[in-house]
């Protein structure tokens, strides 16, 4: 389905995706510094939860998209190309994340509120099943990753989609780990992330030029 320097790549810039402060990560970061490190971990396995359901619906979605006519695989080509490159552009003009500085300066010095543990999972779960850049970040990103004659291109998208998923639950981990060391190091978080954003910046502008170059399906 994918040899092994496509599949690194692959892992590799999930890794790079997960790292970069979002919606998800938000979530995460604020939990854990509103209710401790159990709660920012479970709200990082809510997530995890909500991206399966994301990969499922793509896979069916794409999979009928693409069986209907070569036309469809077209439009979705240049559709995903064009939403990868305005991804990249947009991490390069990024000024450091003040949104996660934000949040930590706010929970800063602030004890440890208890709170029901379901409640925080399905709160990671809806944050990213609502979040419909996380759909189209799956129907843009994992076809370059399967292979034009796959027997089965829905399953290889369901597999990818799940290594992806499961390769983001140590990231979101870290992320909950690391809140009490934002809180003192908030410059520092501005710094990396400014950083940080340009390298997947790149990746991203990359995944893009080459799905647009993409002569066959992919899914």
């Amino acid at each position: 389905m994918i040899d092994a320097q496509q599949l690194l790549l692959f892992i590799a810039a999930g890794w790079l995706l997960n790292l970069t402060p979002g919606p998800d990560v938000l979530y995460i970061v604020t939990r854990a510094l509103q209710n401790g490190l159990r709660a920012g971990l479970v709200a990082g396995l809510g997530i995890a939860a909500g991206c399966l359901v994301h990969v499922g619906a793509a896979a069916v979605g794409v999979g009928a998209l693409l069986a209907a006519s070569s036309t469809a695989f077209t439009l979705l080509k240049w559709l995903g190309a064009a939403y990868l490159l305005w991804l990249g552009l947009r991490l390069l003009r990024a000024r450091g994340d003040g949104a996660l500085a934000g949040v930590v300066r706010e929970t800063a010095g602030h004890a440890a509120v208890p709170v029901a543990l379901k409640e925080v999972f399905l709160g990671g779960f809806w944050t990213n099943v609502l979040n419909p850049k996380v759909a189209i970040f799956f129907l843009a990103f994992v076809p370059q990753f399967i292979a034009p004659g796959a027997g089965n291109k829905a399953l290889a998208f369901v597999l990818l989609g799940v290594l992806f998923t499961v390769n983001a639950i140590p990231v979101n981990g870290l992320w909950a780990l690391a809140a009490a060391w934002l809180v003192r190091r908030v410059g520092a978080v501005q710094r990396g992330m400014h950083w940080l954003d340009r390298v997947a910046g790149l990746l991203f502008i990359g995944f893009g030029v080459r799905l647009a170059l993409t002569d066959a399906p992919a899914v």
